[in-house]
């Protein structure tokens, strides 16, 4: 009987077993998920952009591991993601994934147990700092930055010769000065100095970032808008630039983009990755170049900010070292990727490194011959390390109707102190 008995218990030991190594991937391969450990799936969004960019890497990487990648609008992934996470179970999800660094602590915060730290993989110090924030908790690293979101100010240089500047009359001007020489354009040429939409707030990110503030205290989660003095100058500045009636409004991308490829608007202040979109109109090579952003008139703003950017993250499943392997080795390492990044798709990386290669040195006929990625790459080193928090969309929402509000008569104290008790009220 005992004998009986032990042949049982060793048959269940070993269909257990058999049992939990099947498990091991559970939900894996549907929906365009990680299928196996020598499989690595990667999401993101922009096929010409990111998607192609890790394909750069791809091939940079080599080796024998399949790596599938797989494109999804920036929306979907963020669906997606807090679909398979909240449920607790790892079905259909990749092992490399793009997250926008807007929305990074979101995630690492909600599902700090989804996320691998990725610390060792490479030397963050490489990197540019204001980047390390947002991919890091308690920390611990668990994304690898990619894109710089770093700004410059785009402006048509032969509209500001017909209102006698050039462009060494925009290097390191306030805020204020912009408009005054927008004023001085606009009644030059007739052309709009900048194109704004008013459900798009973006300006206000990079106006507060390059005084090393936020829409949150340093906790990244307390809300910061009644008493944010760079918050506040940075409302009255976006009233002063209606007021000088130099704003053309648009009301989604494509009027935004034909806003310039058109001349109808003369400057923007915007990232780096808008470079393209200006060199599609290529009549007008040899009539644009870019200055250092303009700063916000109190003593801590700086002539460098940050508009978007997101970073590589490895999810806590089957296959996370290898992820992490090839991460570390491509975009946390690998110089000569960042050259093919510049040369290939326009993407400037945070890899400061990177910045010695010739890619970066070269210099930009479109742009009159400027340096323009040496010019980015050194303005990306200057950007203030700020908290994005959790929740900057949201409390973006609560600015935009208080913006409207403002420009329709009331006090900006007033908005700003309304937007921070609805902030306090919704905002968990």
């Amino acid at each position: 009987m005992k004998k009986l008995l032990a042949l049982l218990l060793a048959t269940m030991l070993i269909v257990s077993a058999c049992s939990s190594g099947d498990k091991k991937n559970e939900g894996a391969g549907e929906g365009g998920g990680a299928a196996a450990t020598d499989k690595l799936v990667v999401w993101a969004w922009d096929a010409n952009f990111n998607v192609k960019a890790m394909n750069l890497a791809k091939e940079a990487y080599g080796g024998d591991t399949e790596i599938q990648i797989i494109e999804n609008a920036q929306d979907d992934i963020v669906q997606r993601l807090n679909t398979g996470m909240s449920s607790g179970t790892n079905r259909g999800l990749p092992n490399i994934v793009l997250i926008e660094d807007y929305r990074a602590q979101s995630f690492l915060q909600a599902y700090p147990d989804m996320f691998y730290p990725i610390t060792d993989s490479f030397k963050a110090s490489d990197f540019a700092d204001y980047k390390l924030g947002p991919t890091s908790v308690d920390g611990k690293q668990y994304g690898l930055p990619f894109d710089s979101g770093v700004a410059g100010l785009f402006v048509r240089t032969d509209y500001l010769e017909q209102a006698g500047y050039t462009i060494d009359d925009l290097q390191n001007i306030t805020w204020d000065q912009y408009i005054e020489i927008g004023a001085k354009v606009k009644e030059a040429t007739g052309k709009d100095w900048i194109s704004l939409d008013p459900n798009d707030l973006g300006i206000l990110r990079m106006m507060i970032q390059s005084a090393g503030s936020w829409y949150v205290k340093e906790d990244g989660k307390t809300p910061d808008l009644k008493d944010n003095a760079p918050l506040k100058e940075a409302f009255e500045v976006y009233k002063k630039m209606m007021d000088a009636n130099i704003v053309r409004i648009h009301s989604d991308w494509s009027q935004y983009v034909a806003n310039y490829n058109s001349g109808d608007v003369a400057s923007v202040p915007i990232g780096n990755w808008f470079t393209s979109s200006i060199m599609a109109a290529e009549d007008q090579a040899g009539k644009w170049a870019v200055a250092p952003m303009p700063k916000l008139s109190q003593n801590e703003s700086v002539h460098a900010t940050n508009l978007g950017g997101s970073s590589w993250y490895v999810l806590n499943i089957d296959g996370k070292e290898k992820a992490a392997e090839f991460l570390g080795a491509t975009f946390g390492s690998n110089v000569d990727l960042y050259q093919k990044l510049v040369t290939e798709i326009s993407a400037i990386g945070t890899y400061k490194p990177a910045a010695e290669g010739e890619a970066y040195k070269s210099a930009n006929d479109f742009f009159g011959g400027q340096h323009l990625v040496s010019d980015f790459a050194t303005w990306t080193t200057e950007i203030p390390n700020v908290n994005y928090g959790m929740n900057t969309y949201a409390i973006e929402d609560l600015l935009v109707v208080e913006m409207q509000s403002y420009l329709g008569g009331k006090a900006v104290d007033q908005a700003l102190a309304d937007a921070q008790s609805q902030a306090e009220t919704q905002i968990k």
